[in-house]
């Protein structure tokens, strides 16, 4: 035998030095694992491996062999006779305790993680001294850190176990384990107090325990020097490297056991008091200093690791802290941990002179800051509630040292997070107030300082003028969601602005305005320094220094400008005459600015460093228009107020805006601006809808530019933009008139002529009679169908929620262009690209303007549709189109849902023909295919029909429903409806979740509406199957975060017959699993109580998959012609 096991483990170290080797090819590696997967099967393996792992010095070697016996404890333990489990049992904490010194920490983990997943079978029943073999590591001074590395993998492994384990099993391990929480708690309190007392400068005289203050009062002199503090005043003890680990892992444990067990007396304050002293090692600089000053690699790394006890220590702290539900009794601990933290918190942030703070923060950890952030994070947002209230909490005082926290923050994530802080805080207040109405001034007083002081300080940092070193760091280049860094970091400032503004206008307002001012003065008094040259005008400032100045301050005023714009939302309402006059004023600054940028053409200007100077005109010139484009719901309340007053003021508002905005509206302008422009000349006309608006001359310009056959077009969107403004100047009802005072006739006329501009060589492609289509290149055809389609798409689109007359006159104008799409569209079934472009352009029609386009026409398009495609068209569109054809399906499936939504009967005859295109030609073509595209369409357009044409399927008579359960309703188009129920089937068997979620939802929602569930045809024929189906999903785990929409929709089905569930299906649904014998189907069938409540049933149902599973795997463990009895 020896001979051979020597053998083997030659044999086995030369294949693992071979499969590893850089020359082996993938092909030998499969080989090698083939061969060694075969090994492991075998029965006796496991005997092989024992000697391997005594007997071999190669970690590869090693590995392998536990990956055997882990394979085997948690695969087929059931299946091994109980002398080689007891052999298992005693051999390999033996083999733990005889090398633990000596092996790599990656095998002596996992030889730990393999012992205690035998405890996790086998404790306490067979395995009865696994638990106090833990303790008695840890209690013996030589393996301390092995006990600890067995209780950290125990708390891991027992407390949440991973691996399949019946449920029973499961309540039994968490039972367990809580019984020795106490016990382990006490051990860990004494490992560290020990290491500390012990290593403790001032260890001979005892110091005051926390608890003793003098007046009893847990926060009184929290920032001066509390009770405590003589305690965290010590100096922190230098630790050897021994003690230094030993406290690293039973820190790492009390952060794992507070991860699961309750808030509760066994956490005592001793134990809290000692996890601060460790938090201590985290802002200790002093420590850090002495290991670089004494220059020896081991000291440096000596303070790193001194460091990583501070971090561990916090996030102990923050596991505690993270729980919400806090127990009475517990409260207290809480206040005394905030005491404690704070009193850390002061130590970081402790000096007067800004610079220190800031490089002390520096020198800091990083990942202890990040963690001491998430205590503040959660203090705010879990606790503050609770703890604000106990009146001798300094929530001021708090947020004083917060403040300085933040702002001395060494990166800018740090800042981010800490922003986060604020901001919790913020709604925090806010919410506090709206709740409590009558306490708002006594609120607001008590914070209002700290609030103002933040405002300024956010606003300070946004600004190049204070904090110009940071913001360049910042990229301003790259995208990341959406955002580059730096707007990211300005959005975030801004939205702290902003809630500051809703809590406290009047100062918020006085503190930004006079800034905003200034650096206004700087943007317009360069009107002074534009010289003209030969080539046009240019900035006469060439100094380097000038040049950065100004550009500091242009970067300033754009941020300025869009902080204004933000708090637009502050002054409209109900406090729109009390806050007027502000208002006003910011209002009358950004026009005077927009039409300044407009008239001196600052956008075209030449300056001294262009790659610089030039875009921060551009920029400042945008944000102006953009600010201003914030005040137009202002500017709308303000024009139903000057509607009774008719003042001049506002039409000179207006006016001068437009005179702002026309000049832009130009291909020679940036698209940046151009954009800019054009978006406030849409908020123009939509919201703020003034009755002069047209008469304006500058109004007229655009009109004709955008109308004239020879002038050069816009880019896309700003063609699009202003064509939609144009169009709502014609369309939108204006304000407080009369329906006879708002000249519609007129209105009429002019948006007909505008259409017609807009769609002019579009009705040019139409082929008549007189005079057969000019062959124009099929490219030139293309680019007309987008831009004319891309514009009127969008009319129609903003039209489509405004009054009966505004669509009416809409429908009129495009009238033609709708006949001369439908007449294109057969031509162009083969080009995808434009195929999607027209049914887009329908699909907005039809969701807009359908009743105005009329039944007769919009049969005609429908029909058009269904002929055109065919099931050929169909494949060619899904099968060989990629996803363009994919789209035109789809769009064509959104058209066909908004005709099966229609109410009242006349589309009803289209109902046939729309669920045969469904069921027999798109169904087919896409039910196999593994790629979600089509499905999610289909399946809606499927519910969609059911949903809003249930009378379609199921006639309910009056007389059947007075006689509930007598008469049963009469079902129509049964073979159709059965066909859909199961087609949803089938898509409950696919791997995609988001269709399973969304298919899910359609039958709840058919159920809770129609009682889909209860007719008779589902009950009878489809119900249980369902069922089967979802629970087949739940033990097949292939939708697991779906598991509770899952468990909800068996109840329901099951519900409606619970008798049939228990007594019929349970049984049937036990019989027919395979891989779990008579006597566990029992079990099982025991096991799932006869509740019929929501949670009771839902946990019989995931008690009932988790246990099948286990079953089965116990099952598959045994070895072959096991006799089980």
């Amino acid at each position: 035998m020896m001979a051979s096991e020597e053998a083997s483990l030659r044999a086995l170290e030369s294949l693992m030095t071979e499969f590893f080797h850089d020359c082996t090819t993938n092909e030998r590696k499969r080989e090698i694992e083939e061969l060694l997967n075969n090994f492991a099967q075998q029965i006796g393996a496991w005997r092989f491996c024992l000697y391997f792992l005594s007997s071999t010095r190669n970690d590869y070697v090693m590995m392998y062999s536990l990956t055997v016996f882990e394979n085997l404890i948690n695969k087929m333990w059931l299946g091994v006779p109980s002398q080689d489990k007891m052999e298992i049992r005693s051999c390999l904490p033996k083999l733990l305790l005889a090398h633990h010194k000596t092996l790599p920490y990656f095998i002596r983990n996992k030889l730990c993680k393999v012992i205690v997943d035998i405890g996790r079978q086998d404790w306490p029943m067979f395995y009865h001294d696994f638990f106090t073999n833990i303790l008695q590591l840890i209690q013996s001074p030589v393996t301390t850190p092995l006990g600890l590395i067995m209780l950290k993998t125990t708390s891991e492994e027992l407390a949440c176990p991973r691996e399949d384990l019946s449920v029973a099993r499961k309540e039994e391990l968490r039972k367990l384990l809580l019984e020795q929480v106490q016990t382990v708690l006490g051990l860990l309190t004494g490992i560290l107090e020990t290491v500390w007392d012990k290593h403790s400068v001032t260890a001979a005289t005892p110091p005051p325990s926390p608890t003793s203050g003098e007046s009893g009062d847990l926060l009184s002199n929290l920032l001066q020097s509390p009770s405590s503090a003589k305690l965290l005043n010590q100096p922190i003890p230098i630790l050897d490297v021994e003690s230094e680990y030993i406290c690293s892992l039973a820190l790492e444990c009390l952060a794992h056991l507070f991860s699961w067990i309750p808030l509760s007396a066994s956490i005592t304050p001793s134990l809290l008091t000692t996890i601060f002293h460790f938090a201590r090692f985290g802002c200790d600089i002093r420590a850090r200093k002495m290991a670089s000053v004494n220059g020896s690699s081991q000291n440096c790394v000596l303070g790193q690791e001194r460091g990583r006890l501070g971090v561990l220590a916090m996030s102990c702290i923050n596991e505690l802290m993270s729980k919400n539900c806090v127990p009475m009794e517990f409260e207290e601990y809480l206040l005394r941990m905030f005491q404690q933290t704070f009193y850390l918190l002061q130590k970081i942030t402790k000096d007067n002179n800004a610079h220190t703070v800031k490089s002390r923060l520096e020198e800091l950890d990083e990942s202890y800051i990040e963690k001491f952030t998430d205590f503040l994070r959660l203090f705010v947002s879990v606790h503050l509630r609770r703890i604000e209230s106990y009146s001798q909490f300094p929530v001021v005082e708090f947020l004083t040292l917060l403040f300085k926290y933040t702002f001395h923050q060494p990166t800018h994530e740090g800042y981010f997070s800490c922003l986060d802080i604020w901001t919790l805080f913020l709604d925090y207040l806010t919410s506090k107030i709206k709740s409590r109405l009558g306490d708002k001034e006594a609120v607001l007083n008590r914070y209002e300082d700290a609030l103002v002081l933040l405002l300024t300080e956010v606003l300070n940092r946004i600004q190049f003028r204070y904090n110009q070193a940071q913001l360049e760091e910042l990229d301003d280049e790259t995208l990341d969601d959406d955002q580059t860094e730096w707007q990211r970091y300005l959005r975030q400032s801004l939205e702290v602005v902003a809630k500051v503004m809703e809590l406290l206008p009047t100062h918020a307002f006085s503190t930004l305005f006079p800034v905003l001012q200034d650096n206004l003065e700087v943007y317009l008094g360069l009107q002074q320094f534009i010289v003209t040259s030969a080539s046009g005008h240019r900035l006469n400032i060439t100094a380097e220094n000038d040049c950065r100045r100004l550009h500091c301050s242009l970067r300033d005023l754009s941020s300025l400008l869009q902080a204004v714009g933000r708090l637009a939302e502050y002054f409209i309402g109900d406090v729109f005459v009390v806050r007027f006059s502000d208002a006003l004023t910011v209002v009358e600054r950004l026009v005077k600015v927009t039409l300044y940028g407009s008239q001196i053409k600052l956008y075209n200007i030449e300056t001294a460093v262009p790659s610089v100077l030039k875009p921060d005109l551009i920029d400042v010139h945008a944000q102006s228009l953009a600010a201003l484009q914030a005040y137009s719901h202002w500017l709308a309340q303000y024009c139903s107020e000057a509607h009774r007053q008719n003042t001049q003021q506002f039409v000179t508002l207006i006016s001068t805006t437009m005179d702002a905005v026309t000049p832009l509206i130009s291909t020679k302008v940036q698209d940046k601006l151009l954009l800019s422009a054009c978006h406030l000349l849409v908020s123009l006309a939509t919201t703020v809808r003034p009755v002069f608006l047209i008469s304006i001359p500058a109004v007229q310009k655009v009109f004709n530019r955008i109308t004239d056959a020879s002038a050069q077009r816009l880019v896309d969107k700003a063609q699009v933009l202003v064509c939609r403004a144009l169009s709502n100047i014609l369309l939108l009802p204006w304000p407080n008139l009369p329906e006879n005072e708002q000249q519609w006739p007129v209105r009429s006329i002019n948006h007909a002529s505008l259409i017609s501009a807009l769609s002019r060589d579009y009705h040019n492609l139409k082929p008549n009679a007189v005079a057969p289509q000019r062959k124009m290149p099929l490219d030139d055809t293309k680019v007309i169908i987008h831009q004319t389609l891309s514009v009127l798409e969008d009319i129609v689109e903003n039209i489509s929620g405004e009054s009966t007359k505004s669509r009416q006159i809409c429908y009129q104008s495009l009238q033609e262009s709708v006949q001369v799409s439908l007449a294109l569209f057969p031509a162009f079934i083969h080009q995808s690209d434009v195929t999607d472009e027209m049914l887009s352009f329908f699909l907005t029609l039809f969701r807009g303007l359908r009743v105005q386009m009329g039944v007769p026409f919009t049969e005609q398009i429908i029909q058009t549709f269904l002929n055109m495609f065919t099931r050929e068209q169909l494949a060619e569109s899904i099968l060989h189109e990629g996803s363009t054809g994919c789209r035109v399906v789809e769009k064509f499936l959104k058209i066909l849902q908004v005709v099966v939504q229609e109410p009242g009967q006349v589309f009803k005859p289209f109902l046939p023909s729309i669920i045969s295109l469904c069921m027999e030609q798109v169904y087919p073509i896409i039910a196999e295919r593994p790629s979600p595209d089509v499905k999610a369409e289909l399946f809606e357009l499927l519910f969609r029909t059911l949903h809003h044409n249930w009378r379609y399927f199921f006639k309910s008579t009056v007389l059947a429903s007075v006689q509930r359960g007598i008469a049963e309703e009469q079902m129509e188009n049964e073979p159709q409806f059965s066909a859909i129920m199961q087609a949803f089937g089938q898509s409950f068997l696919q791997p995609d979740i988001h269709l399973f979620k969304q298919n899910l939802f359609y039958l709840e929602t058919l159920n809770t509406k129609q009682k889909l569930y209860h007719k008779k045809i589902f009950r009878t024929t489809m119900l249980f199957q369902f069922v089967n189906v979802l629970l087949q999903v739940l033990v097949h785990k292939s939708h697991d975060l779906l598991q509770e929409e899952i468990g909800i929709a068996i109840y329901n089905m099951a519900s409606v017959d619970f008798d049939g569930f228990f007594a019929a299906f349970l049984p049937e649904f036990l019989t027919s699993c395979d891989g779990v014998d008579a006597n566990q189907k029992n079990v099982l069938g025991r096991n799932f109580k006869m509740d019929r409540d929501l949670p009771s049933f839902t946990q019989s149902v995931h008690r009932l998959v988790n246990d099948l599973r286990y079953y089965r795997l116990c099952n598959d463990s045994l070895p072959p012609g096991t006799v089980k009895l």
